[in-house]
Protein backbone atom coordinates (compact mmCIF):
# COMPACT_ATOMS: atom_id res chain seq x y z
CA UNK A 1 0.00 0.00 0.00
CA UNK A 2 1.34 3.39 -1.21
CA UNK A 3 0.57 6.53 0.07
CA UNK A 4 1.59 9.89 -1.53
CA UNK A 5 0.97 13.56 -0.52
CA UNK A 6 -0.52 15.14 -3.56
CA UNK A 7 -1.22 18.43 -1.87
CA UNK A 8 -0.71 20.87 0.92
CA UNK A 9 -1.35 24.10 1.57
CA UNK A 10 -1.50 26.09 4.78
CA UNK A 11 -3.75 23.72 6.75
CA UNK A 12 -5.23 21.52 3.76
CA UNK A 13 -3.87 18.34 2.92
CA UNK A 14 -4.39 15.67 -0.01
CA UNK A 15 -3.21 12.43 0.12
CA UNK A 16 -3.65 9.68 -2.70
CA UNK A 17 -3.57 5.84 -1.91
CA UNK A 18 -3.09 3.45 -3.83
CA UNK A 19 -3.71 -0.40 -2.70
CA UNK A 20 -2.31 -3.11 -5.07
CA UNK A 21 -4.30 -5.45 -7.12
CA UNK A 22 -1.83 -8.07 -5.59
CA UNK A 23 -2.81 -6.92 -2.21
CA UNK A 24 -6.93 -6.75 -3.40
CA UNK A 25 -6.73 -9.85 -4.61
CA UNK A 26 -5.16 -11.40 -1.43
CA UNK A 27 -7.25 -9.68 0.75
CA UNK A 28 -10.72 -11.07 -1.44
CA UNK A 29 -9.38 -14.78 -1.04
CA UNK A 30 -8.80 -14.52 2.83
CA UNK A 31 -12.55 -12.52 2.77
CA UNK A 32 -13.81 -15.52 0.66
CA UNK A 33 -12.25 -18.28 2.94
CA UNK A 34 -14.10 -16.93 5.82
CA UNK A 35 -17.41 -17.29 3.31
CA UNK A 36 -16.74 -20.66 2.95
CA UNK A 37 -17.82 -21.61 5.92
CA UNK A 38 -20.69 -19.35 6.08
CA UNK A 39 -22.91 -19.51 3.05
CA UNK A 40 -24.78 -22.66 1.83
CA UNK A 41 -24.93 -23.32 -1.91
CA UNK A 42 -27.29 -25.68 -3.60
CA UNK A 43 -25.43 -28.05 -4.94
CA UNK A 44 -22.55 -28.56 -2.53
CA UNK A 45 -21.82 -29.36 1.41
CA UNK A 46 -21.28 -26.37 3.64
CA UNK A 47 -17.73 -25.84 3.69
CA UNK A 48 -17.12 -27.52 0.62
CA UNK A 49 -17.98 -25.13 -1.99
CA UNK A 50 -14.77 -24.04 -4.34
CA UNK A 51 -12.71 -20.79 -3.67
CA UNK A 52 -13.26 -20.32 -7.63
CA UNK A 53 -17.02 -20.85 -7.86
CA UNK A 54 -16.91 -18.54 -4.55
CA UNK A 55 -15.38 -15.71 -6.62
CA UNK A 56 -17.60 -16.22 -9.42
CA UNK A 57 -21.15 -15.54 -7.09
CA UNK A 58 -19.65 -13.52 -4.96
CA UNK A 59 -16.50 -11.90 -6.07
CA UNK A 60 -17.67 -8.41 -7.08
CA UNK A 61 -19.84 -7.86 -3.73
CA UNK A 62 -16.93 -9.18 -1.44
CA UNK A 63 -14.99 -6.72 -3.61
CA UNK A 64 -16.76 -3.92 -2.74
CA UNK A 65 -16.63 -4.67 0.98
CA UNK A 66 -12.94 -4.51 0.85
CA UNK A 67 -13.49 -1.35 -1.03
CA UNK A 68 -15.59 0.17 1.99
CA UNK A 69 -13.45 -1.37 4.28
CA UNK A 70 -10.18 0.15 3.50
CA UNK A 71 -11.63 3.56 2.89
CA UNK A 72 -12.79 3.42 6.38
CA UNK A 73 -10.30 1.85 8.49
CA UNK A 74 -7.07 2.84 6.02
CA UNK A 75 -7.84 6.66 6.23
CA UNK A 76 -7.66 7.04 9.68
CA UNK A 77 -4.46 4.74 9.72
CA UNK A 78 -2.64 7.00 7.82
CA UNK A 79 -3.60 10.02 9.69
CA UNK A 80 -2.16 8.64 12.74
CA UNK A 81 0.90 7.04 10.96
CA UNK A 82 1.76 10.63 9.42
CA UNK A 83 0.59 12.21 13.28
CA UNK A 84 -2.28 14.24 12.25
CA UNK A 85 -5.72 15.41 13.48
CA UNK A 86 -8.22 15.95 11.03
CA UNK A 87 -10.40 18.90 11.89
CA UNK A 88 -13.17 17.45 10.26
CA UNK A 89 -14.04 14.02 8.56
CA UNK A 90 -11.98 13.62 5.21
CA UNK A 91 -13.21 13.75 1.87
CA UNK A 92 -13.08 10.45 -0.14
CA UNK A 93 -12.77 10.15 -3.71
CA UNK A 94 -12.16 7.75 -6.40
CA UNK A 95 -13.02 6.52 -10.02
CA UNK A 96 -16.29 7.43 -10.88
CA UNK A 97 -15.47 6.00 -14.87
CA UNK A 98 -17.49 2.53 -14.37
CA UNK A 99 -14.76 0.46 -16.64
CA UNK A 100 -12.12 1.67 -13.82
CA UNK A 101 -14.35 0.54 -11.28
CA UNK A 102 -15.17 -2.92 -12.55
CA UNK A 103 -11.59 -3.50 -12.97
CA UNK A 104 -11.34 -3.16 -9.42
CA UNK A 105 -13.86 -4.77 -8.31
CA UNK A 106 -12.81 -7.60 -10.63
CA UNK A 107 -9.28 -7.53 -9.18
CA UNK A 108 -7.53 -6.59 -12.34
CA UNK A 109 -6.57 -3.14 -11.46
CA UNK A 110 -4.88 -1.37 -8.59
CA UNK A 111 -7.49 0.31 -5.97
CA UNK A 112 -6.62 4.13 -5.40
CA UNK A 113 -8.28 6.71 -3.52
CA UNK A 114 -7.65 10.21 -2.48
CA UNK A 115 -8.07 11.71 0.66
CA UNK A 116 -8.44 15.84 1.17
CA UNK A 117 -8.39 17.05 4.82
CA UNK A 118 -7.72 19.96 7.17
CA UNK A 119 -5.39 19.18 9.53
CA UNK A 120 -6.43 20.79 13.05
CA UNK A 121 -3.94 23.51 13.53
CA UNK A 122 -0.71 23.48 16.30
CA UNK A 123 -0.85 26.73 18.56
CA UNK A 124 0.61 27.68 21.68
CA UNK A 125 -1.01 27.27 24.65
CA UNK A 126 -1.99 30.10 26.51
CA UNK A 127 -0.85 31.49 29.84
CA UNK A 128 -4.30 30.85 31.51
CA UNK A 129 -2.98 31.95 34.83
CA UNK A 130 -2.07 35.40 33.99
CA UNK A 131 -5.17 35.57 32.99
CA UNK A 132 -7.32 38.85 35.58
CA UNK A 133 -11.18 38.31 35.78
CA UNK A 134 -13.71 40.93 37.51
CA UNK A 135 -16.13 38.39 39.36
CA UNK A 136 -18.95 40.34 39.41
CA UNK A 137 -21.52 39.31 42.90
CA UNK A 138 -25.04 40.05 44.20
CA UNK A 139 -26.44 39.61 47.25
CA UNK A 140 -29.94 38.48 47.95
CA UNK A 141 -30.59 40.55 50.67
CA UNK A 142 -33.33 39.93 53.13
CA UNK A 143 -35.48 42.93 51.54
CA UNK A 144 -35.21 41.55 47.86
CA UNK A 145 -36.21 38.20 49.37
CA UNK A 146 -39.22 39.40 50.95
CA UNK A 147 -39.42 41.15 47.95
CA UNK A 148 -40.02 38.20 45.74
CA UNK A 149 -41.55 36.13 48.52
CA UNK A 150 -44.89 38.67 48.40
CA UNK A 151 -45.10 37.95 44.68
CA UNK A 152 -44.22 34.33 44.86
CA UNK A 153 -47.67 34.43 47.26
CA UNK A 154 -49.62 36.42 45.26
CA UNK A 155 -50.63 33.19 43.71
CA UNK A 156 -52.22 32.88 47.28
CA UNK A 157 -54.06 35.59 47.54
CA UNK A 158 -57.54 36.12 47.84
CA UNK A 159 -60.31 38.42 46.88
CA UNK A 160 -63.72 39.40 47.18
CA UNK A 161 -66.41 41.13 45.82
CA UNK A 162 -65.87 45.44 45.57
CA UNK A 163 -68.65 47.69 45.85
CA UNK A 164 -67.97 50.55 43.81
CA UNK A 165 -65.21 52.14 41.08
CA UNK A 166 -62.22 49.26 39.97
CA UNK A 167 -58.82 50.55 41.48
CA UNK A 168 -55.32 49.36 40.50
CA UNK A 169 -54.28 46.24 42.60
CA UNK A 170 -58.52 44.66 41.58
CA UNK A 171 -59.25 41.40 40.20
CA UNK A 172 -61.40 42.12 36.98
CA UNK A 173 -63.57 39.18 35.54
CA UNK A 174 -64.28 40.56 31.41
CA UNK A 175 -65.43 39.29 28.53
CA UNK A 176 -63.60 41.19 25.32
CA UNK A 177 -63.73 41.21 21.56
CA UNK A 178 -61.12 42.53 19.61
CA UNK A 179 -60.98 44.09 16.12
CA UNK A 180 -58.56 45.75 13.65
CA UNK A 181 -60.93 48.01 11.46
CA UNK A 182 -64.01 46.66 12.55
CA UNK A 183 -62.63 43.01 11.94
CA UNK A 184 -62.57 40.70 14.23
CA UNK A 185 -58.80 38.87 14.86
CA UNK A 186 -57.88 35.38 15.98
CA UNK A 187 -57.04 35.13 19.60
CA UNK A 188 -58.72 38.65 20.36
CA UNK A 189 -61.65 37.12 22.07
CA UNK A 190 -61.83 35.94 25.56
CA UNK A 191 -64.73 35.60 28.28
CA UNK A 192 -64.68 35.17 31.60
CA UNK A 193 -60.69 36.29 31.64
CA UNK A 194 -59.54 37.59 35.14
CA UNK A 195 -57.23 40.44 34.86
CA UNK A 196 -55.12 42.25 37.92
CA UNK A 197 -55.19 45.75 37.15
CA UNK A 198 -51.59 47.33 37.58
CA UNK A 199 -50.21 43.41 36.45
CA UNK A 200 -49.18 44.63 33.01
CA UNK A 201 -50.24 40.99 31.74
CA UNK A 202 -52.04 42.99 28.86
CA UNK A 203 -51.27 44.99 26.29
CA UNK A 204 -50.02 48.32 27.51
CA UNK A 205 -52.92 50.60 27.94
CA UNK A 206 -55.26 48.07 28.10
CA UNK A 207 -55.57 47.67 31.87
CA UNK A 208 -55.70 52.15 32.20
CA UNK A 209 -58.27 52.11 30.60
CA UNK A 210 -60.77 49.76 32.82
CA UNK A 211 -59.82 51.83 36.47
CA UNK A 212 -62.68 53.01 37.32
CA UNK A 213 -64.97 50.65 36.18
CA UNK A 214 -67.97 48.58 37.57
CA UNK A 215 -69.29 45.67 37.60
CA UNK A 216 -71.86 45.71 34.53
CA UNK A 217 -70.10 48.60 32.29
CA UNK A 218 -69.59 47.89 28.79
CA UNK A 219 -66.47 49.82 27.85
CA UNK A 220 -64.30 50.00 24.59
CA UNK A 221 -60.33 50.22 25.10
CA UNK A 222 -58.29 51.09 22.01
CA UNK A 223 -54.41 50.54 22.30
CA UNK A 224 -51.84 49.73 19.81
CA UNK A 225 -49.36 46.95 19.98
CA UNK A 226 -45.92 47.05 20.25
CA UNK A 227 -44.16 47.16 17.35
CA UNK A 228 -41.83 43.97 18.50
CA UNK A 229 -45.24 41.95 19.37
CA UNK A 230 -44.69 38.04 18.83
CA UNK A 231 -47.81 37.88 16.54
CA UNK A 232 -46.43 39.31 13.28
CA UNK A 233 -49.88 40.29 11.94
CA UNK A 234 -50.63 42.54 14.95
CA UNK A 235 -47.60 43.86 15.88
CA UNK A 236 -47.54 48.07 15.56
CA UNK A 237 -51.40 48.00 14.65
CA UNK A 238 -54.24 49.93 16.46
CA UNK A 239 -57.10 47.76 17.72
CA UNK A 240 -60.20 48.34 19.30
CA UNK A 241 -61.28 45.78 22.48
CA UNK A 242 -65.42 45.60 23.31
CA UNK A 243 -65.11 44.86 26.87
CA UNK A 244 -67.84 44.06 29.52
CA UNK A 245 -66.92 44.13 33.17
CA UNK A 246 -68.42 40.91 34.62
CA UNK A 247 -66.94 41.25 38.36
CA UNK A 248 -64.69 43.90 40.26
CA UNK A 249 -63.31 42.09 43.27
CA UNK A 250 -60.54 43.40 46.00
CA UNK A 251 -57.56 42.03 46.77
CA UNK A 252 -57.62 40.78 50.82
CA UNK A 253 -54.39 41.19 52.80
CA UNK A 254 -51.70 39.18 52.73
CA UNK A 255 -49.48 38.29 55.39
CA UNK A 256 -46.36 35.92 54.96
CA UNK A 257 -46.90 33.31 57.71
CA UNK A 258 -46.91 29.54 58.48
CA UNK A 259 -50.27 29.27 56.91
CA UNK A 260 -50.05 30.74 53.45
CA UNK A 261 -46.41 28.97 53.18
CA UNK A 262 -48.22 26.13 53.75
CA UNK A 263 -50.87 26.78 50.66
CA UNK A 264 -48.08 27.42 48.61
CA UNK A 265 -46.84 23.93 49.76
CA UNK A 266 -44.11 24.88 52.14
CA UNK A 267 -43.95 23.50 55.87
CA UNK A 268 -43.60 27.29 57.21
CA UNK A 269 -42.74 31.41 56.35
CA UNK A 270 -39.01 30.61 57.24
CA UNK A 271 -38.81 27.53 55.07
CA UNK A 272 -40.65 29.59 52.26
CA UNK A 273 -38.21 32.70 52.73
CA UNK A 274 -35.04 30.16 52.28
CA UNK A 275 -36.42 28.28 49.08
CA UNK A 276 -37.32 31.48 47.93
CA UNK A 277 -33.73 32.58 48.74
CA UNK A 278 -32.30 29.73 47.00
CA UNK A 279 -33.61 30.42 43.37
CA UNK A 280 -32.31 34.49 43.66
CA UNK A 281 -29.16 32.48 44.61
CA UNK A 282 -29.33 30.47 41.99
CA UNK A 283 -30.42 33.00 39.15
CA UNK A 284 -28.15 35.83 40.49
CA UNK A 285 -24.78 32.30 39.90
CA UNK A 286 -26.09 31.95 36.33
CA UNK A 287 -25.34 35.74 35.67
CA UNK A 288 -22.27 35.78 37.43
CA UNK A 289 -21.26 32.86 35.09
CA UNK A 290 -22.22 34.03 31.99
CA UNK A 291 -20.17 37.27 32.41
CA UNK A 292 -17.25 35.28 33.62
CA UNK A 293 -17.57 32.74 31.13
CA UNK A 294 -17.60 36.03 28.69
CA UNK A 295 -14.52 37.56 30.25
CA UNK A 296 -12.70 34.52 29.87
CA UNK A 297 -13.70 34.00 26.17
CA UNK A 298 -12.83 37.27 25.24
CA UNK A 299 -9.24 36.89 26.98
CA UNK A 300 -8.87 33.68 25.23
CA UNK A 301 -9.29 35.63 22.13
CA UNK A 302 -7.21 38.30 22.17
CA UNK A 303 -4.34 35.76 23.44
CA UNK A 304 -4.56 33.72 20.46
CA UNK A 305 -3.91 34.04 16.64
CA UNK A 306 -3.90 31.22 14.70
CA UNK A 307 -4.89 29.66 11.28
CA UNK A 308 -8.18 28.33 11.27
CA UNK A 309 -9.28 25.49 9.08
CA UNK A 310 -11.18 26.97 6.48
CA UNK A 311 -14.12 24.30 6.37
CA UNK A 312 -14.84 24.47 10.27
CA UNK A 313 -14.78 28.42 9.55
CA UNK A 314 -17.61 28.18 6.53
CA UNK A 315 -19.73 25.69 8.44
CA UNK A 316 -20.12 27.35 11.59
CA UNK A 317 -20.63 30.56 9.33
CA UNK A 318 -23.51 28.70 7.20
CA UNK A 319 -25.00 27.88 10.96
CA UNK A 320 -25.44 31.44 12.26
CA UNK A 321 -26.24 32.91 8.64
CA UNK A 322 -29.34 30.33 8.91
CA UNK A 323 -30.42 31.66 12.12
CA UNK A 324 -29.87 34.90 11.50
CA UNK A 325 -32.03 34.89 8.13
CA UNK A 326 -35.05 33.13 9.51
CA UNK A 327 -34.74 35.37 12.12
CA UNK A 328 -35.40 38.71 9.78
CA UNK A 329 -37.83 36.08 7.79
CA UNK A 330 -39.50 35.28 10.84
CA UNK A 331 -39.77 39.28 12.25
CA UNK A 332 -40.88 40.58 8.07
CA UNK A 333 -37.39 42.87 8.77
CA UNK A 334 -34.75 42.97 6.16
CA UNK A 335 -30.84 43.90 6.41
CA UNK A 336 -31.71 47.57 6.21
CA UNK A 337 -34.15 47.89 9.19
CA UNK A 338 -31.25 46.61 11.31
CA UNK A 339 -29.18 49.61 9.84
CA UNK A 340 -26.65 47.54 7.99
CA UNK A 341 -26.81 45.52 4.62
CA UNK A 342 -26.45 42.02 3.55
CA UNK A 343 -22.19 42.37 2.87
CA UNK A 344 -21.72 43.96 5.98
CA UNK A 345 -23.59 41.23 8.04
CA UNK A 346 -21.75 38.71 6.12
CA UNK A 347 -18.77 40.09 7.28
CA UNK A 348 -19.67 40.85 11.20
CA UNK A 349 -20.96 37.12 11.04
CA UNK A 350 -17.56 35.77 9.23
CA UNK A 351 -15.94 37.05 11.98
CA UNK A 352 -17.94 35.72 15.14
CA UNK A 353 -17.65 32.39 12.93
CA UNK A 354 -13.99 32.89 12.96
CA UNK A 355 -14.04 33.33 16.86
CA UNK A 356 -16.09 30.86 17.87
CA UNK A 357 -14.34 28.09 15.84
CA UNK A 358 -11.10 29.45 17.13
CA UNK A 359 -12.28 29.58 21.09
CA UNK A 360 -13.51 25.93 20.50
CA UNK A 361 -9.97 24.70 19.13
CA UNK A 362 -8.59 26.71 21.95
CA UNK A 363 -10.71 25.37 25.23
CA UNK A 364 -10.48 21.46 23.54
CA UNK A 365 -6.63 21.91 23.93
CA UNK A 366 -6.80 23.39 27.32
CA UNK A 367 -9.55 20.72 27.95
CA UNK A 368 -7.34 17.90 26.92
CA UNK A 369 -4.45 18.89 28.60
CA UNK A 370 -6.45 19.32 31.67
CA UNK A 371 -7.82 16.01 31.40
CA UNK A 372 -11.23 17.65 31.91
CA UNK A 373 -14.08 14.73 31.28
CA UNK A 374 -17.68 15.06 31.30
CA UNK A 375 -19.16 12.09 33.48
CA UNK A 376 -21.98 9.45 32.27
CA UNK A 377 -23.57 11.08 35.25
CA UNK A 378 -23.96 14.79 34.33
CA UNK A 379 -24.55 13.49 31.15
CA UNK A 380 -27.51 11.82 32.12
CA UNK A 381 -28.04 14.80 34.44
CA UNK A 382 -28.49 16.75 31.07
CA UNK A 383 -31.04 14.38 29.07
CA UNK A 384 -33.12 14.70 31.82
CA UNK A 385 -33.40 18.49 32.47
CA UNK A 386 -34.35 18.51 28.57
CA UNK A 387 -36.58 16.17 29.27
CA UNK A 388 -38.15 18.40 32.16
CA UNK A 389 -38.69 21.08 29.90
CA UNK A 390 -41.21 19.26 28.03
CA UNK A 391 -44.24 18.44 30.57
CA UNK A 392 -46.56 15.80 29.21
CA UNK A 393 -43.82 14.81 26.53
CA UNK A 394 -41.51 13.45 29.15
CA UNK A 395 -41.81 9.82 27.56
CA UNK A 396 -41.55 10.50 24.48
CA UNK A 397 -38.43 13.24 24.26
CA UNK A 398 -36.61 10.67 26.66
CA UNK A 399 -37.39 8.23 24.11
CA UNK A 400 -35.76 10.51 21.08
CA UNK A 401 -32.42 10.60 23.04
CA UNK A 402 -32.55 7.21 23.62
CA UNK A 403 -32.70 6.73 19.85
CA UNK A 404 -30.45 9.12 18.91
CA UNK A 405 -26.93 9.26 20.57
CA UNK A 406 -25.64 12.24 18.27
CA UNK A 407 -28.20 14.56 20.00
CA UNK A 408 -26.95 13.23 23.14
CA UNK A 409 -23.36 13.92 22.12
CA UNK A 410 -24.62 17.56 21.07
CA UNK A 411 -25.69 18.10 25.04
CA UNK A 412 -21.80 17.01 26.12
CA UNK A 413 -19.62 19.74 24.30
CA UNK A 414 -21.92 22.63 26.08
CA UNK A 415 -20.92 21.28 29.23
CA UNK A 416 -17.36 19.97 28.27
CA UNK A 417 -17.08 23.78 27.64
CA UNK A 418 -18.38 25.27 30.91
CA UNK A 419 -16.05 22.74 32.81
CA UNK A 420 -13.41 23.92 31.05
CA UNK A 421 -14.12 27.62 31.77
CA UNK A 422 -14.70 26.53 35.12
CA UNK A 423 -10.73 24.97 34.89
CA UNK A 424 -9.98 28.09 33.39
CA UNK A 425 -11.79 30.66 35.98
CA UNK A 426 -9.55 28.06 38.55
CA UNK A 427 -6.45 28.59 37.46
CA UNK A 428 -6.95 32.61 36.97
CA UNK A 429 -6.54 35.70 39.26
CA UNK A 430 -10.26 36.46 40.16
CA UNK A 431 -11.39 39.21 42.13
CA UNK A 432 -14.87 39.39 43.55
CA UNK A 433 -16.59 42.76 42.91
CA UNK A 434 -20.16 43.66 44.40
CA UNK A 435 -22.68 44.70 42.52
CA UNK A 436 -26.33 45.48 42.42
CA UNK A 437 -28.77 42.92 41.02
CA UNK A 438 -29.88 45.58 38.58
CA UNK A 439 -25.67 45.73 37.36
CA UNK A 440 -25.75 41.73 37.63
CA UNK A 441 -28.82 41.35 35.58
CA UNK A 442 -28.14 44.17 32.70
CA UNK A 443 -27.50 43.21 28.88
CA UNK A 444 -24.13 43.82 27.99
CA UNK A 445 -25.73 43.84 24.40
CA UNK A 446 -23.25 41.56 23.41
CA UNK A 447 -23.16 38.68 20.84
CA UNK A 448 -22.24 35.88 22.92
CA UNK A 449 -21.93 35.08 26.80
Amino acid sequence: MQVVETGRDGLKRELKITVPRTDMMSRLDDRLSELKNQVNLKGFRKGKVPIAHLKRVYGRQAMAEIVNDLINSRTGEVLVERGERAAQKPDIAMTEDEKEADAILTGDADFEFTVAYEVLPEFPAPDIESIEIDRPVAEATPEIVDAQVLQVAESARSFSPREGAAEKGDRLTIDYAGSLDGVAFEGGTDTDSQLTLGSGRFIPGFEEQLEGAVAGDNRKVTVTFPEDYQAEHLAGKEAVFDVTVKLVEAPGELTIDDELARQLGVESADKLREAVRGQIESRYGSFTRAKVKRQVLDKLDAMTSFELPAKMVEQEFENIWSQVTVELERAGKTFEDEDTTEEKAREEYRTLAERRVRLGLVLADIGEKADVQVTEEELQRAVYDQVRRFPGQEQQVFNYFREHPDAVAGLRAPLYEDKVVDYIVSKAKVTDRSVTPEELEEDDDQDEA
